[in-house]
């Protein structure tokens, strides 16, 4: 079996399509980026022609790619200050495949219209999920103060007083101080205008945010 002329057509299309994805992941500095998504299009691409050639049942190596794909983009999912971090960036993976698997298989259009789509959603979405983020953010607090024989409860008055919603709270004692931790929801503004009356609060010995 031999490459045809359209077959090395379909890698140089795949090549410069995970290119582009992977310039703009780059230059977000994300951990899937330029070199990751040109060999997963490319790779893809590859293996759905290589199915059409070798095999009568091309959908089972097709979906043997998508569990593949899976596996890389769990790898880049990852856990970080209670938060899930680079699930875009596996979503995007994952449209990188499959745009990948439609330009091996010749479904040129609708792979075209995948990826200006796609590009779309992450290009002109962003300001708008920028903007959400000012507006309602969820950041971890950690207060370790003296203990005078009781709570921290002030403070979460004081959170309330500047209008963020308590997600979850905790305090424990330890000898002569006690620890209290929060995670908190509301506008980036209001998280400054806290954060900068706790780092000036001489009650407070350590603080964590």
């Amino acid at each position: 079996m031999e490459l045809l002329p359209e077959d090395i057509y379909k890698l140089l299309i795949s090549f410069f399509l995970g290119a582009v994805i992977g310039t703009e992941r780059e230059y977000r500095s994300k951990s899937a980026g330029l070199r990751t998504m040109i060999l997963i299009a490319v790779g893809s691409t590859l293996f759905t022609i290589l199915s059409i050639r070798i095999s009568s049942d091309a959908g089972r190596i097709a979906a043997n790619i998508v569990t593949g794909i899976g596996f890389i983009g769990a790898g880049i999912i990852f856990r970080e200050n209670n938060r899930v971090v680079g699930i875009t960036t596996a979503a995007i993976v994952w449209v990188t495949a499959a745009v990948g698997m439609g330009i091996g298989a010749g479904f040129y259009e609708v792979t075209i219209a995948t990826f200006i789509i796609s590009g779309l959603s992450l290009v002109i979405l962003a300001p708008i999920q920028k903007f959400i983020r000012k507006k309602s953010q969820i950041r971890n607090y950690r207060l370790v103060c003296p203990y005078q024989k009781k709570t921290l409860k002030l403070y979460e008055e004081l959170f309330k007083v500047n209008d963020l919603k308590i997600l979850q709270g905790q305090q424990s004692r330890s000898g002569g101080q006690i620890t209290g931790s929060w995670t908190l929801q509301g506008s980036e503004k209001k998280h400054e205008k806290l954060t900068h009356h706790l780092l000036n609060d001489p009650g407070i010995i350590e603080f964590d945010f």
